[in-house]
């Protein structure tokens, strides 16, 4: 069923949500795009920008690591100032209700944990851009120390401790994707009888077969999105709507 309107789509989803049990948010970029961050396929995206630099490409290159973090220094500015959303609030008035017991997400921001989600309860599948990596011992460095050493060295650095190179804990194009997080995410999955798919394009595979899972697990599944997307014909509620003004009415003190 497609909500035709958005008052209908806040009642519809209001009504799914009181009878649930357990409510999973799976998050994409749409839930961030009024928070300043822009998404990544939409015209005016990241990557109709820049081509995203594949995982091979960074480990085999200098100038591509030193390239991958000119852009995310770029980057900080809106990465830096962003504030979490009414989409975030709502997830997170959920979450302190006890309805949600975790948030899946694709998204990097770190914009779920500024909204009061326990870190712990925060499944990223992609990671997170707010910190950094060294992919050989796993030594975490902070932003403004990656950015100190590349203005003073003129490149990207590589770990002090091993060598390794230094990436942000992001999952890139070719990088294996993270096993605990998609155990977790999985379990989770089918735990759920409500499966919130909210700013995904659900493209992205394998993060793109959470929904189906839950639905043949036999939960509900709402997709929120802007733009249609591949699964919404397994959907039992879709909106084509301003996240934010949808979910707002979940927010809660």
């Amino acid at each position: 069923m497609i909500a035709s309107d958005v008052d209908t789509a806040r009642d519809q989803l209001a009504a799914l949500v009181a009878r649930a049990s357990v409510v999973l948010p799976f998050t994409g970029a749409g839930i961030s795009t009024e928070c300043g961050i822009p998404d990544f396929r939409s015209p005016g995206g990241l990557w109709t920008k820049n081509a995203p630099i594949g995982f091979d490409e960074f480990l085999a290159s200098q100038a591509m690591r030193d390239e991958a973090w000119r852009r995310r220094f770029a980057m900080q500015s809106e990465f830096g100032a962003a504030r979490p959303g009414r989409g975030h609030h709502a997830l997170a008035s959920l979450y302190r209700q006890g309805k949600a017991p975790a948030v899946i997400t694709q998204n990097i921001d770190n914009l779920h944990q500024a909204s009061g989600i326990e870190p712990e309860d925060v499944v990223e599948l992609h990671g997170n851009t707010t910190y950094a990596l060294c992919l050989s011992c796993a030594r975490r460095y902070e932003l403004v120390w990656v950015q100190e050493r590349f203005v003073a060295e003129g490149h990207a650095p590589d770990c002090p401790d091993c060598g390794g190179h230094i990436k942000t804990a992001t999952i890139s194009f070719g990088q294996a994707m993270p096993e605990v997080e998609m155990r977790r995410a999985e379990a989770l999955t089918l735990r759920c009888d409500l499966f919130l798919a909210i700013g995904s394009s659900l493209v992205v595979w394998p993060a793109a077969g959470f929904p189906l899972l839950a639905k043949r697990n036999g939960a509900r599944l709402v997709i929120l999105n802007r733009e249609p997307t591949e699964l919404d014909h397994a959907a039992d509620l879709v909106v084509r709507a301003d996240i934010g003004t949808v979910l707002e009415t979940f927010v809660s003190s």
